[in-house]
């Protein structure tokens, strides 16, 4: 079961806080972009970007990424892959874009993620919003906006739950083995 870290109010507050400090730091939605990364940062980048145009009145740009295929462990995963899609509707050259997970780990997603949008061109900046960071850095990756930090041991994972895909609002921290079954 784990331990709640974050209920739906608390995800809420964090998501409504990224939202702000995005249009504070890119002054406005002109050149913005969000692009979720599939699974769960598509949810949480949906949230953010209707925030902003609830607050800015005009939506930023919008984006869906999978980088299931720009893994560095592919191989090791093979038949176990499974590719959702990867939508970039606009032109990514001149804009801000800002990459949306649910958690920050190793920084191996992330750098996927900046090799896949590279392929659709060269924006003029690219910025990394998390719910949560929770360390444990293989490669140097920071996120620019960050809903919480959780600091954890490499036995335990956190599990954002969103209400499309799970069917409830939480963040929760569990151990390996709990998470695996």
């Amino acid at each position: 079961m784990g331990t709640v870290i974050m209920d739906a109010q608390a995800i809420d507050r964090a998501l409504t806080r990224i939202a702000h400090e995005i249009v504070e730091e890119t002054g406005g939605v002109g050149d913005l972009a969000i692009v979720g990364i599939q699974r769960r940062g598509v949810q949480l980048a949906e949230h953010i970007a209707a925030e902003i145009e609830r607050t800015e009145g005009s939506p930023p740009l919008k984006g869906v990424m999978d980088i299931t295929l720009y893994r560095d462990d592919l191989k090791a995963i093979g038949d176990q892959a499974v590719v959702e899609r990867t939508e970039i509707p606009f032109k990514v050259e001149g804009k801000v874009i800002v990459l949306v997970d649910d958690v920050l780990y190793t920084g191996r997603t992330v750098r996927a993620a900046l090799n896949e949008i590279m392929d659709f061109g060269r924006p003029r900046r690219v910025m990394l919003a998390v719910l949560v960071d929770r360390g444990h850095r293989e490669i140097p990756i920071r996120a620019d906006f960050v809903g919480k930090n959780v600091p954890t041991s490499q036995s335990q994972q956190i599990k954002v739950k969103v209400q499309e895909l799970d069917g409830t609002r939480a963040v929760d921290l569990v151990e390996r083995e709990e998470a695996e079954s």
